[in-house]
């Protein structure tokens, strides 16, 4: 678990009031709160709560800080580890720009004992957010100055909590003496480049204007339920005006909205000089809040180029550019630093250090070559080699390889569909996942659709080094006939049933509210048919493996590969389901056990005849997008072919039981099914 420390807070948290965190070091002399207030998995910080994003506490909510502020925590150690993987980190480079030289862990270190005080200087900063509360006592609704702060005990972060001293109470019910808790007020404002900020509560109880009694009023936040009034009512206390925050909702109550935005950054404590979006009303825990943007890739044994590659990572961070640049000349001088940076140089020549030295100080690409690789990246050149990979047994090592990748091509039992050529049990395995950024209110298919949509995780907006988790653990490699799937994407892409997904996709495209939309070809976001079919096979043997395999299906992850040949990759249509755990050295090996030959071909047979029924038939088996609906699935649901958002790649879309099964549907026209009826099973 890595800990989350409450750190600097705002310099200005609304138009009208220019307000200090008690929290924070904005005045001299005053004393940051530096306790902790919670903890978190890694995997939810890399894909939930990451940097601006919002996290639940039990008392109120806060925002982990931007990497600038990361700094402070990581200066506290003399050597700042970092994870050396480069491939991923090539392609993060690829999006940030060429300063980025490390993909480093979490501020973290386990203890070897329970009451030891290693790693206590350690801890994700973060800022309280919202910086609005409401008194659950008498419903004042103030700034965060105007609460209490309370964090005393050093075992129990869930006890640290906002008060308001002196509540009068309701009805003569005064709880003057310890205060009554503060809850954080749930309305904010976002906009589509990403920024975030408080709700201006005065200006809109008052329609935009000051209150004539008060300059600065007090206000309450009453929940109303009553009637027409869902939602809360904000009363001024001094000049009695009262307002809905149900105006505030939808297209109309946006036209209600300040109409332009304040460009506020929370987690960098920062505004952007400016912003041409409109700012729309958001709830704190809405799903559209933070969207991650993160790439992963399975580490695979390096080539001779990637380990020199590698090898000059190590030397720009452990050495430093400018040292390197010094003795670069000096082969015995760059040998003598790396060994006592105990960077490892075993099987390496001096011509091999020599090009390493070279690839540290080659000048960078112009900004105009950067631009162009960015924009025709794509997301499939991660996977590519991790295909070619498995295509190769004879490259699979005997044991366990020091990159942590230990696979085995399993003998094929002949009962096993035809359609399925292959099976690879991946014993042990290593997955590198690296944070780029993350946008609001809506997703990008791609992370380099529209670059300034990407929220910058610095002040400046060109990190160092970006946030990495290393996981662990086994899986299992199912490959399609390439031949068979080739046939039978023809057949599937001149049949209605596949307009109708694509027309569905395009209408869902153009309902987004962000800019990407207008700046893609909603065709070219299309995955092929034979995702579509991988994706579907995947979540039916997630949900089969689930009860065989000793893990909860949320444990289960998708990997899916699936692209037709071009000039620059061969086709690909396979698939690899694994479990992996970034605070564990690997699993239990009961999901790998399933690849044994006639357990497997149990468990695809039991997989298909289950997502050949579901309890919401027929509806579910003959759905199909109409022209007022955009969703992005067809036969599946939660009832047969859904998965949790941990294992599904692609939020539950792209999904249609038809391409894998013979169903019955509605277009007049019978769609085949990649493996046949499921009485041939």
């Amino acid at each position: 678990m890595t800990d989350l420390l409450p750190d600097s807070g705002e310099d200005m948290l609304h138009d009208e009031l220019e307000l200090l965190d008690p929290l924070g070091d904005a005045e001299e002399g005053v004393v940051k709160n530096r306790a902790k207030v919670g903890s978190a998995r890694p995997s939810s910080l890399l894909y939930t709560y990451g940097p601006g994003a919002i996290m639940d506490l039990p008392n109120f909510s806060i925002m982990p800080a931007g990497l600038s502020d990361w700094e402070l925590i990581w200066k506290r150690r003399d050597h700042v580890p970092t994870i050396l993987e480069p491939r991923l980190l090539n392609v993060v480079r690829l999006h940030l720009g060429p300063q980025v030289d490390a993909l480093r862990p979490f501020p973290w270190q386990p203890k070897r004992t329970g009451m030891s005080n290693e790693g206590a200087d350690l801890g994700i900063p973060a800022r309280v957010f919202p910086q609005w509360f409401r008194c659950t006592g008498c419903d004042y609704l103030g700034p965060l100055s105007r609460f209490s702060y309370t964090n005393t005990h050093p075992f129990r972060p869930d006890l640290a909590q906002f008060a308001h001293k002196n509540c009068p109470g309701r009805g003569g019910k005064s709880n003057k003496k310890s205060g009554s808790p503060a809850v954080p007020a749930q309305h904010l404002l976002t906009c589509t480049n990403g920024h975030l900020d408080e709700f201006p509560y005065s200006l809109w109880v008052h329609r935009g204007s000051k209150c004539f009694k008060a300059e600065l009023p007090d206000l309450k936040m009453r929940d109303a339920n009553v009637g027409k009034s869902v939602g809360s009512i904000i009363a001024c206390a001094s000049c009695g005006k009262t307002r809905g925050m149900a105006e505030a909702q939808g297209s109309v109550g946006r036209e209600k909205l300040p109409q332009q935005c304040r460009g506020r950054h929370p987690h960098l404590n920062a505004f952007d000089s400016a912003c041409d979006a409109r700012p729309a009303l958001i709830m704190m825990g809405a799903s559209n809040l933070w969207f991650a943007s993160t790439q992963s890739i399975i580490v695979m044994p390096r080539t001779e180029a990637e380990e020199k590659e590698a090898l000059a990572d190590q030397l720009r961070v452990e050495l430093g550019v400018e040292q390197v640049e010094k003795f670069g000349d000096q082969i015995e001088v760059i040998k003598a630093l790396a060994t006592a940076n105990k960077i490892d140089l075993d099987g390496l020549t001096d011509s091999d250090i020599a090009a390493a030295v070279a690839d540290v100080l080659a000048p960078a690409e112009s900004a105009e070559e950067w631009e162009k690789k960015r924009a025709d990246w794509d997301p499939v050149e991660l996977l590519v080699p991790e295909w070619r990979y498995l295509q190769k047994p004879t490259l699979f090592p005997q044991q366990q390889h020091p990159s942590g990748l230990m696979v085995t091509e399993m003998q094929r039992n002949d009962d096993l569909h035809p359609m399925i050529s292959r099976v690879v049990a991946v014993n042990k395995m290593k997955k590198v996942n690296a944070v780029l950024g993350f946008t609001r209110l809506d997703e990008m298919d791609r992370v380099n659709d529209l670059a300034s949509r990407l929220v910058k995780l610095t002040r400046n907006g060109k990190p160092t080094w970006v946030p990495a988790t290393e996981d662990r653990g086994e899986g299992i490699f199912l490959q399609l006939d390439l031949d068979a799937v080739a046939r039978w994407e023809r057949t599937i892409k001149s049949s209605s049933l596949w307009e109708s997904h694509r027309a569905a996709h395009e209408l869902n495209f153009r309902r987004r509210f962000s800019e990407t939309a207008k700046k893609v070809e909603p065709d070219d976001r299309l995955p092929l048919p034979r995702y579509w079919l991988l994706h579907t096979l995947s979540h039916v043997l997630i949900r089969e493996m689930a009860m065989s395999s000793g893990y909860g299906s949320a444990s289960l992850t998708e990997r899916i590969y699936g692209w037709d040949s071009s000039p620059q990759r061969e086709a690909a249509a396979g698939l690899l389901i694994c479990t992996t755990a970034s605070d564990s050295d690997g699993t239990l090996g009961g999901l790998v056990a399933l690849s044994e030959p006639k357990r497997l071909h149990g468990l695809v047979v039991s997989a298909l005849r289950r997502a050949s029924r579901c309890s919401s038939d027929p509806v579910c088996a003959m759905r199909t997008p109409s022209a007022a609906e955009d969703f992005l699935h067809g036969a599946a649901c939660h009832c047969c072919s859904f998965a949790s958002e941990t294992s599904c790649e692609k939020a539950n879309r792209f999904l249609d039981r038809r391409f894998m099964l013979n169903l019955p549907t509605t277009m007049g026209e019978s769609v085949p099914g990649f493996f046949g009826g499921v009485d041939a099973l």
